[in-house]
């Protein structure tokens, strides 16, 4: 294979920005993923991303929406979830109490993936959250 081709798959969905399409959301990614060892985790990371775009930013406003991307290739499952912004700060993972209620969602995601990068835009955030097929976590691929 030439270095500059790339096998990998992308599949794209448009939500919008009311709670329940967190749950449709979750089935897509799993209907893509099935079989995958990377199925659950991803389901758990779609979750996670799309609740805090409606939650956290102007996707849960009457006219908001979020978009998601799921991206597999033989060296990577890749999940992204993009918000329509609206808020002065951009997402981060903060180490909250085991027992808080709110505010643990992208540290959860940063311990499942092996890599998470955020991307800010004048139109939204995006956070990508990287499982990779040979690697450890908290790791690089090997």
């Amino acid at each position: 294979m030439h270095e500059y081709t790339s096998t990998a798959r992308v599949w794209g969905l448009s939500c919008p920005g009311f709670p329940e399409e967190v749950s449709r959301a979750r089935r897509w990614a799993r209907d893509i993923l099935r079989g995958s060892p990377f199925a659950e985790d991803a389901e758990l990371i779609v979750s996670e991303l799309s609740a805090n775009a409606i939650l956290h930013t102007a996707s849960g406003l009457e006219s908001g929406s979020f978009r998601l991307a799921v991206a597999v290739s033989a060296q990577v499952v890749a999940v992204s979830v993009t918000d329509d912004g609206g808020t002065d700060t951009a997402p981060k993972a903060e180490h909250q109490d085991q027992d808080a209620e709110h505010g643990r969602g992208l540290g959860m995601v940063s311990a499942i993936a092996h890599r998470v990068v955020i991307h800010d835009s004048d139109g939204g955030h995006t956070v990508t959250a990287e499982l990779f097929t040979d690697a450890r976590r908290g790791g690089h691929p090997c």
